[in-house]
């Protein structure tokens, strides 16, 4: 099987298709500026989007790995996840403390999603 790249740049491609399954790049919020609750939905957000694109859906998330810049906020962020995850389908998740590639990001999230049609 072919291994499809979507929109692909010189570091990394946004979307990686291989075998029906799905990697999405590293996501964050629209709006640094903004606390937890507001950078973890719109975060989710734009995985929404990213899946969409791809052929997927939240029910189809295999994985998620998210990175929290300090565990102070692993309750809010956890609050909002709750609510986006659908009842029955929560995937396979890792929570880390992570260094942030700018100061004022305080989560993102790393996807892992199957095809809806596999």
């Amino acid at each position: 099987m072919p291994i499809e790249r979507i929109e692909t740049k010189q570091r990394m491609s946004r979307i990686v298709k291989h075998n029906g399954v799905i990697y999405l790049c590293g996501q964050v919020c629209a709006d640094a500026t903004k606390g937890i609750t507001e950078q973890t939905q719109t975060m989710l957000d734009k995985v929404d989007a990213l899946l969409d694109q791809a052929g997927s859906d939240r029910e189809h998330i295999l994985s998620a790995t998210i990175y929290l810049k300090d565990m102070q906020y692993f309750a809010e962020m956890n609050d909002v996840w709750d609510n986006w995850v659908p009842e029955g389908h929560a995937p396979a998740r890792a929570c880390v403390t992570a260094n942030m590639a700018r100061d004022a990001l305080l989560v993102e999230i790393s996807v892992v999603a199957a095809e809806k049609n596999t």
